[in-house]
């Protein structure tokens, strides 16, 4: 298990907040923690570490004012860590390029795939003969519901029809290098893992998967290494001592190192 660190961005300001909590309307959400530093300090701080494989989430809507801003916060650091780190939010066959080119590794997507409560397959076509099956991210985040997790889209808030299974995650696998998952009822709490979840991601034998969602102890770390058969990475957000929690980046680096 890799931890895989990550930098969120939203109205141009590197943030932690509640996943379920953003809204298209206002474009407000409930913050965790705002940063007084920008998106190069925490690139240059991971590229120290030797830490690949992270994510830029661009968390406002694409084509607005705040997007542009978060997409400069981007490039800050892209700039300061190329080639070390992916992108996702807003991301479509059109831009995806300029994200690579900016320096990203990966660019991450789901609404422009998963929309109108399906798979569309001819938009993941298109994206993969732009990307490469080796530069794309699949997010296939996800809410429980009637006992099932389905997939969710537009930062999280409306519901697919799509459940993560391993017959899903079979046929999206051929087009993607990795998938990253952030169990979004738990997302920002910090209250512990989504442990049906984990336990489900852990059977998957298949292609790359990072977990986000919901660790807040070393305890969590150790429960996702376990139900996750350790074959799942990990992202901490909130509770992360970076932005303003109570786990210690240095023992969460040297914990999973050992």
């Amino acid at each position: 298990m890799k931890f895989r660190p990550c930098i969120d961005i939203h109205n141009g300001k590197v943030k932690q907040i509640v996943g379920g909590s953003l809204s298209d309307l206002t474009e407000a959400a409930l913050e965790n923690f705002v940063s007084e530093q920008d998106a190069a300090f925490y690139a240059n701080l991971y590229k120290k570490d030797n830490l690949k494989g992270g994510h830029i989430i661009l968390l406002n809507p694409s084509g607005t004012e705040y997007y542009e801003e978060d997409c400069k916060q981007a490039e800050k650091a892209l700039q300061a860590y190329p080639g070390g780190l992916q992108i996702g939010g807003g991301v479509t066959d059109e831009n995806s390029m300029y994200f690579l080119n900016m320096g990203a590794s990966h660019v991450i997507v789901t609404s422009f795939v998963f929309k109108d409560g399906k798979i569309h397959y001819d938009n993941l076509e298109r994206l993969q003969k732009v990307t490469g099956k080796d530069r794309l991210v699949l997010d296939v985040s996800c809410r429980k519901k009637e006992g099932k997790y389905y997939i969710v889209t537009d930062r999280w808030q409306k519901f697919t029809e799509e459940i993560v299974s391993e017959e899903t995650l079979k046929k999206l696998a051929d087009y993607c290098d990795e998938f990253l998952v952030h169990a979004v009822d738990v997302e920002g709490k910090a209250s512990g893992i989504e442990t049906e979840l984990v336990d489900l991601l852990g059977r998957w034998e298949g292609i790359p998967i990072t977990y986000a969602g919901g660790v807040g102890t070393f305890k969590d770390l150790d429960d996702l290494k376990t139900l996750g058969r350790n074959r799942l990475d990990v992202t901490i957000g909130s509770a992360l001592d970076l932005f303003g929690g109570k786990m210690e980046y240095g023992k969460i680096l040297a914990s999973l190192q050992e």
